[in-house]
């Protein structure tokens, strides 16, 4: 599991960077993509990367302000160009279904995958055998969410000592005893998976944040997350300005950082007003409060360990 920074500058495109997105690679959890935020030239960005568009599984949209969508039509339609068969399912507010159909429809693109819209509200948005997914609320100048990623707990691996001790040898029953919760050997004994087997791993927690106001009530939502991605558009000195913009400062997002007791903090959606020395001077800033703070930067990748 690793984040990737496609765009990292807020509102427009500068020189150093390019408007939001983000890429959550889940390659060996999955053998898949997903896409947080989907700003103007996304595609372009991904040409100078390993990103395969055909492993694309899911895009999250957080808000529908142009910096974050305009890139959208583009990068689905690529998608199909370049072999992408698979289904994808976009997650986002109220007005991205139409926002897409109609991009699509007047430009007369046929997608050669299936495609899922779904218009969301804060809750679960979605859950399987290994992930779920919940959409917060947040503060901005129209509906905006984050989206906290929870990876299930995986199971202990067999004690093989243990299981010599009952007799059993190595071979295809090992997966078989793992893959239930209990298993009856020819003899007539029952194994009990949690007895022969270690403790579980504890899922990895991402929390991963679209344009909002500085919210303190979200500690409980992303409270002891592996990765925090916050916006950081204003310095710590510009608070009115923020509140005023919707948007956070440096220091109020490594504030939350450290209240909610998280591992990372990872910084984005940065002006292109800053730039060389004032970013070192805002990094600086927000590690006084939260020292495990990075400035995310085009291009740059994150990886998320497995915990021990």
């Amino acid at each position: 599991m690793e984040l990737f920074f496609l765009g990292t500058g807020s509102g427009v495109p500068s020189k150093d960077r390019n408007v939001s997105s983000l890429v959550l690679r889940l390659l060996e959890e999955r053998g898949t993509t997903w896409v947080f935020d989907c700003g103007e030239a996304t595609q372009h960005q991904i040409l100078h990367t390993n990103v395969r568009p055909r492993r694309i599984e899911k895009i999250f949209i957080t808000h529908l302000h142009g910096d974050h969508i305009y890139g959208l039509p583009g990068l689905l339609s690529s998608r199909s160009f370049q072999g992408g068969q698979t289904p994808v399912t976009v997650y986002g507010p109220k007005g991205l279904k139409e926002y897409i159909e109609v991009s699509l429809r007047v430009s007369g693109t046929r997608l050669k995958y299936p495609i899922t819209i779904k218009e969301i509200t804060e809750g679960m948005l979605f859950e399987d055998e290994q992930f779920r997914v919940e959409a917060i609320k947040l503060a901005h100048g129209l509906d905006s969410f984050g989206y906290v990623i929870q990876e299930k707990d995986k199971l202990g691996e067999l004690l093989p000592a243990k299981l010599k001790e009952l007799g059993i040898q190595p071979g295809p029953l090992y997966q078989i005893i793992k893959s239930q919760n209990e298993t009856t050997l020819d003899d007539g004994r029952t194994i009990y998976r949690e007895e022969v087997t270690g403790p579980s791993k504890k899922g990895r927690k991402l929390a991963i944040l679209g344009d909002t106001r500085y919210l303190p009530a979200l500690n409980s939502k992303i409270k002891e997350a592996d990765v925090l991605v916050h916006e950081a558009t204003f310095a710590g000195e510009e608070e009115a300005m923020a509140h005023d913009y919707f948007h956070s400062t440096i220091t109020q997002a490594a504030t939350l950082a450290k209240n909610a007791n998280v591992s990372t903090l990872l910084l984005n959606h940065l002006s292109a007003r800053y730039h060389g020395e004032e970013l070192e001077r805002l990094q600086r800033e927000a590690q006084e409060i939260f020292p495990n703070t990075t400035l995310a930067y085009d291009f740059y990748l994150h990886p998320i360990p497995s915990r021990p």
